[in-house]
């Protein structure tokens, strides 16, 4: 069962742990979101599922207790060895706990990760931008069920033409189909946090495109100076300026003055360079 505030706040007090700030600890403390989130990703028995930043495994509980293998990955010293004491034990065999940090191990170190898997999380909010690029470089999971920042779920679901439309956007919507969410109280968490929350959901399409790093690195560079015309922008960064993909643009009816963030994600998915490593 999910914990109630009552049970966080007392496990917390006896383990002396105060939140930390700095590793995003807001411990989810409502079982109606936590039974939501695995709705959503539609966990059944035998899933293989990774978790990042599970705490005190409310989550972690409630995925384990839906029949699913669990790969968790907590930086906490102390909120690992509950883990591994107090939850691991209740599902002999189902629950494989890394002590590590979630950037150098996005997916838990999750073996044949090219065979399905989901993601399930209640994520620390200050590294879920450079998180979800890592997951992006792939194998990626069938399914993605987040607990995010209000203003992060904003920029991934952001369409062209958007001020908040940004190379993230670009790589996340050329992998994912975003399925229907919805906003969360600060009141769901402990403590509670400063800003607003969202639980995030996407499903991998069919045929996911994946943008080299390369790639990636040249398109970030267009969006951290949005305010210029791409043009301009390609003329610094490849050989020839980009001239063919500048054509291809010409021909969709988009001028080569145009910003990047009012280009189309299908046509940054024919960018150039994007058949290379």
């Amino acid at each position: 069962m999910p914990l109630t505030i009552s049970d966080t706040r007392d496990i917390l007090a006896k383990m002396g742990i105060h939140p930390k700030k700095a590793f995003g600890q807001n411990f989810l403390i409502d079982g109606n979101i936590v039974r939501k989130s695995l709705e959503l990703a539609r966990v059944a028995p035998g899933d293989r599922v990774v978790e990042v930043g599970p705490g005190l495994g409310t989550l972690t509980r409630t995925l384990l207790e839906a029949g699913a293998e669990v790969w968790a990955v907590e930086r906490d010293a102390m909120l690992a060895r509950y883990l591994v004491e107090e939850v691991g034990p209740l599902h002999p065999g189902r629950l494989h706990l890394l002590e590590a940090d979630a950037m150098d191990h996005p997916i838990a170190d999750i073996p044949n990760p090219e065979q399905p898997f989901k993601i399930v999380a209640n994520l620390p909010y200050a590294i879920s931008t450079p998180w979800m690029d890592a997951v992006l470089a792939g194998p990626l999971p069938n399914h993605l069920v987040l607990m995010l920042q209000y203003e992060a779920a904003q920029r991934y679901m952001a369409k062209p033409g958007s001020k908040l439309f940004g190379s993230i956007s670009i790589f996340l919507q050329s992998a994912f189909d975003i399925a229907p969410g919805h906003k969360v109280s600060g009141h769901c968490f402990h403590p509670r946090p400063d800003v607003d929350s969202y639980l995030f959901h996407i499903v991998r399409k069919p045929v996911p495109v994946i943008f080299p790093r390369k790639v990636k690195l040249i398109i970030r560079h267009c969006f951290q100076q949005r305010r210029k015309q791409i043009g301009t922008l390609l003329r610094s960064q490849l050989p020839d300026g980009g001239a063919a993909w500048i054509a291809s643009l010409v021909a969709a009816g988009h001028s080569p003055t145009v910003r990047p963030e009012d280009i189309p994600l299908a046509l940054w998915q024919t960018f150039p360079g994007m058949g290379g490593p």
